[in-house]
Parts: C-alpha cells; structure tokens; sequence
C-alpha cells in the first residue's frame, strides 16, 4: 500500500531522501491525476509529486501510478537539450510509493492558463512554448535509443485515447469510424518523444521564461498530438473568451511557426496530422471523461457542434480553424 504523502508527513520524507527538511509544506492543485506538495526549505523551494491510482474526476478512471517513473526519467533526459531552466531538475526518486521531488519555478510563476483566461497571450511566450517541443521532437526524432526508453504507450492509452477518443466516439457513435480511423493512423506515427499533455496547464511562466511540467504521459509516438493539444486549448479560450479571439490567433500563429521552423526534415505531414486530431481533442474535451470546467452550457454547444464540423471538414491550415470560429 502506498504511503500517501501529506503536509504532515512530508518533511520526514524529505529527510529520509538527504533533503532539507522543510520550514513549512502546503497542497498545491495536482489536476485529476497527482498529489501535489510544495516545500519551503533552506535551500529553496521544492515540489514533491505523487501519482494516483484513480484520478479525481466523476467518471471511473484509473491508470497505474508506476507512469511517474517514466514521468522523471524523461526530464531527466530531456534537461540537457533543452535551454537552462525549461525544466525542473529531479532531485529524488521514491519507487516503492510512486512519488519524486524536483526543484520549484519561482514563486512568483504563474500557469500560462491562468494569464490566457486573463486575456493575456504574449506571443514570445507561444513562441517559446513551440521551439520547446520542436527540440524534444527533434532531439529524439526516429531514435532507436528514445523509443527503447519510453515506447510503451501503456499510460497514453489510459490517460489518453481512452478518456478522450473512445468516450467522445462512444457519445458520438456517427463518428466513431473516424475516431478509430484518427486512433490507428497515429499508432502508425512512432517517430519522436510525446509529452502527452502540452497544456497551458503545464507551463510556469515568470518574465520571459518558461518551465514545462507534469510529463506522466510522455511516450513514443506521434508528435502532432502535442501540437493538436496545445492548439486545442488556444481555441476552447476563443469560444470562452470571444473578445480575446484575436490575441489566442495570433499565440497560435506563433507557437506554430516557431514549431514548424524547428522541426526536422521529414516532418511535412505534421501539419495535416495534427488538424486530424485538433477537431477530435475538441468534441473530446466536451464529451471525454475530462471536460473543459470553464465553459458554460453555451459555450459547450457551441464547441460541439464546431469540432463535429471540424472533424467532417478538417480546414486547410492551423490558421483557418480560428477564422472558421
């Protein structure tokens, strides 16, 4: 049985791990999926990360918590080719109770979410956010060494395709072919390392930096998932905020280009691959197992029907799809 980290017991783990032992220690928001701790101690600040077993969402959901230990091996690996501060740095592991800790963004980060719902939409920092993954793709681009670490898509499937795909497809049975036809054709795409959740959810920013978080769903496979993800987000913020459509435009336009500008050569199917998955993550994200909770009942029905016209009729760029909203 996992011994469940808490703010009480947390500073006695710590200390069993040769880490400081904290000032003071408070629950942080760990989405659906994780336990997470934030510990101030003498030698700065640190977050502790537990995986959990059944995530906290209405609908059954389980996924095994062991997807952490890959979680910290790819930033691990990944630290040192991307540029200084784009990652926490792991400080240690704890395999028998699932958990890690890793060095903190400054206190003064704040989600790139929360500045987009604000209305905010720098777009050196979409920019940022695409040459990142344009190096993690580009570092592991049809590598034997990267797909032998992280090839298995066990925790992709339980966290992924079955919540989003096959529960929209379920809730949408006219579109279900096409579902499995999205599903099978980016099984077929195993060519760099995947984060799994690029969302604005998982990215610290203060100034100019930016630090990306929470890769429990890291694998092998087909990089225009990420793209489609990031992207998706830009848009469901264009049916939340309307008047703020223009400055989610124009982060897209960025992200994207600074995406595609670092890519290796080989990767023009990119952008035809990730507008096939950009119309499903968004019927998804209104009738997966993990909706979007800022939306109202309008919004939702607007999205809907948008993606399931999105999916039937894919637009001709990244760009067409904010000017169809």
């Amino acid at each position: 049985m996992l011994l469940e980290l808490t703010p009480e017991n947390a500073g006695e783990w710590l200390v069993a791990r040769g880490l400081p032992e904290p000032r003071s220690v408070t629950a942080l928001a760990g989405g659906v999926s994780n336990r997470v701790l934030r510990a101030e101690t003498s030698a700065g600040n640190l977050v502790l990360k537990q995986a959990l077993g059944r995530l906290r969402v209405e609908q059954p959901w389980f996924s095994d918590p062991r997807r952490i230990w890959r979680e910290a091996e790819a930033i691990r690996r990944l630290g040192p080719h991307l540029p200084a501060g784009s990652l926490p740095g792991v400080l240690c592991e704890d395999s028998e109770n699932c958990a890690y800790a890793m060095t903190a963004a400054p206190p003064e980060s704040e989600t790139w979410k929360a500045r987009l719902m604000a209305g905010e939409a720098r777009p050196e920092i979409a920019a940022r956010i695409g040459e990142m993954l344009a190096l993690m793709i580009a570092v592991s681009w049809h590598s034997r060494q990267w797909e032998t670490a992280f090839g298995d898509q066990t925790f992709f499937d339980q966290l992924r395709l079955d919540p989003y795909y096959r529960t929209a497809a379920a809730r949408h049975p006219d579109l279900a072919s096409q579902f499995e036809r999205l599903m099978r054709q980016s099984a077929g795409r195993r060519v760099s390392l995947v984060h799994g959740d690029w969302s604005p959810k998982n990215f610290l920013v203060w100034e100019d930096n930016v630090m990306a978080i929470d890769f429990e769903v890291v694998h092998y496979g087909d990089p225009a998932f990420d793209a489609a993800f990031l992207l998706n987000h830009l848009a469901l913020k264009s049916f939340f905020q309307p008047r703020h459509k223009t400055r989610y435009r124009q982060a897209a336009a960025c992200f994207w280009q600074a995406l595609r500008a670092g890519l290796p050569a080989g990767a023009d199917w990119l952008e035809e691959a990730t507008l096939a998955h950009l119309g499903a993550l968004m019927l998804a994200r209104i009738d997966g197992k993990s909706p979007v909770e800022y939306l109202d009942q309008e919004a939702r029905s607007g999205v809907r029907k948008f993606a399931r016209v999105l999916m039937r009729m894919p637009a001709a760029g990244i760009l067409e799809v904010f000017d169809r909203i």
